[in-house]
């Protein structure tokens, strides 16, 4: 972090010392509100989700190569091969919506074609892996999978629709020689990788298997009585796998890489939570912005509603994955299921910092363009969802 990064947390810290009005009611129930919703996370999703999450995460950075990836999005690649690795190249490559903005300007100055490269740059941030499991654990698995689903759908799309307006342009760019990073030598099978990575899936879904409801019978309520047998059996297998067929140099290489997400993250996803508790409370309960305000702007779902959602996501930056906590409060306060899906599609993969930096790498003409095919896609899922859930 910058010196001057640091002066301006530290006033920023201070005037707001200064200033709060802790003495007066609705202050008090807003910042206990705040700490409420950090221990609810501490408590419900850190150890059993986020922390599972982040390791296979940091295994989806060491253990699959990005140039694996990154070589099928040339301007001649087949266009079936090319859109079904940029849909899904966000959960392969775990990237943020800063991260995945020199990747794409890499891709599309070296002669990626617009329609592969946007796919990917909308996907890299949208179908996070950690972003998805924690939508998911937080918000609902109806949620979560919608999030997951309409990101792929919405990234092949994009993709198209990006390739078929700016045809005559695509065609005139000089294709040069795509950079690809070198891939890490490696002595396993793709049948030893694969049992590993879900090995390290089946641990994360058996240690945050939620408590069947009162009065199940069945399977649910015998797995969860298990869970913790089961876990307990995986993570020996994942030790005898760890020890037989990884070197050294690649577990380090694991676990500095998973290390670096939760530096990256933990932090900014802390602030996320205090901020969402703060300004909007947990779901039941009240903190400083009145639920009101919010049925009024985004509740049921009406097109202005999700119309106002998408915007909103489009222009604001999310820190990776606080979106979640953010979208808790809006929801606890009356936030409709469809406006929500539209913020969740809309908000994770731009920001107006993140049109500043697109616009300058293919134009404003394709970025303007690009951004409202992203808000109308928006909102029309939300309403979708919304009509299918409500």
């Amino acid at each position: 972090m910058k010196e001057r990064t640091k002066l301006i947390l530290i006033v920023l810290v201070f005037i707001a010392c200064y200033y709060i009005p802790w003495d007066s009611p609705l202050i008090r129930q807003s910042g206990l509100e705040a700490f409420m919703m950090l221990q609810e996370y501490a408590r419900e999703h850190v150890l059993t989700c986020l922390i599972p999450a982040f390791f296979i995460a940091g295994a989806i950075s060491v253990f699959i190569s990005q140039a694996s990836v990154l070589k099928y999005f040339g301007a001649k690649a087949r266009k079936v091969l090319s859109y079904s690795v940029a849909s899904v190249s966000g959960t392969v490559l775990a990237v943020c919506s800063c991260t995945v903005l020199p990747l794409f300007a890499g891709i599309y100055t070296r002669g990626a074609g617009i329609g592969p490269a946007t796919a990917f740059l909308y996907s890299g941030p949208a179908i996070n892996v950690l972003a998805i499991v924690l939508t998911a654990r937080v918000l609902g698995w109806q949620l979560g999978l919608a999030r997951a689903v309409g990101a792929v759908l919405f990234a092949v799309v994009t993709g198209l629709l990006m390739a078929f307006i700016f045809r005559k342009d695509d065609a005139e760019r000089t294709s040069g020689a795509m950079y690809l990073p070198d891939e890490m030598e490696k002595g396993r099978t793709l049948l030893q990788d694969s049992i590993f990575m879900l090995n390290l899936v089946l641990i994360l879904i058996f240690a945050a298997f939620a408590r069947p409801a009162p009065g199940s019978t069945g399977l649910w309520p015998l797995i969860f009585r298990l869970k913790w047998y089961i876990t307990a059996g995986l993570l020996v297998t994942l030790g005898i796998m760890l020890k037989e067929w990884f070197i050294k140099e690649e577990r380090l290489a694991w676990v500095n890489s998973t290390w670096g997400f939760m530096k990256q993250i933990f932090p900014l996803l802390g602030a996320g939570v205090l901020v969402a508790g703060f300004m909007l409370g947990r779901p039941g309960h009240s903190a400083l912005i009145p639920p009101h305000y919010i049925e009024s702007l985004v509740g049921g779902n009406s097109i202005s509603a999700n119309l106002f959602a998408s915007v909103s996501g489009a222009l604001m930056y999310f820190a990776t994955l606080t979106e979640v906590p953010i979208l808790q409060g809006l929801l606890g306060a009356g936030m409709g299921q469809g406006p929500a899906l539209a913020l969740l599609l809309a908000g994770p993969a731009l920001s107006l910092p993140n049109m500043l930096v697109i616009g300058g790498v293919m134009g404003v003409k394709k970025t303007a363009t690009f951004c409202a095919i992203i808000v109308v896609l928006s909102t029309i899922a939300g309403m979708f969802y919304g009509w299918m859930v409500g």
